[in-house]
């Protein structure tokens, strides 16, 4: 779903709370959307996330609207986890920072490769890409109190 239906679906409920996302980026691909961008606009909406990976190879003769060609000559076609246009890393860091605590579920669909050999490399692939938030600031190493002023500038030789 883009943002704009999302956002008039949540007009026709009246804002419900229940009104939420099954966030999937793989369609997001299909329908060139910034998938990144629209978790920045939705977090707080996501409740669901289907791993599921997608390509958009566009032709002269193919684009978005390429549906009633086979699922191989598509322009816009489902892949295995990793074998696909979705940017993972950013879609779990993006998650991460947005405090989503939900499943991440792998849904397959793969116009080249086999259900097996892709649920054999779909959960080590996500278990690969799940974030522990971090629970200090990364610039926090030394984890005490800032000296005093007259003892920083001791340090820094500046008596």
């Amino acid at each position: 779903m883009d943002g704009t239906n999302f956002e008039r679906f949540l007009e026709a409920s009246g804002n419900h709370a229940r009104a939420v996302i099954n966030y999937d980026p793989s369609h997001s691909v299909l329908q060139q959307l910034d998938y990144l961008g629209f978790i920045d606009h939705y977090a707080s909406r996501i409740r669901a996330f289907h791993v599921k990976d997608a390509e958009f190879l566009p032709s002269a003769r193919q684009g978005v609207y390429s549906g009633f060609a086979g699922w191989t000559d598509r322009a816009g076609r489902f892949r295995s986890l990793g074998d696909g246009q979705v940017d993972f890393a950013g879609v779990f860091s993006r998650l991460t920072l947005e405090s989503y605590r939900g499943w991440a579920v792998l849904e397959w669909e793969c116009c080249v490769k086999s259900a097996a050999q892709g649920a054999a490399e779909g959960a080590p692939f996500i278990e690969a890409h799940l974030l522990q938030p971090t629970e200090t600031a990364f610039d926090d190493f030394a984890g005490g109190e800032a000296p005093d002023r007259a003892a920083l500038r001791t340090m820094l030789g500046l008596g």
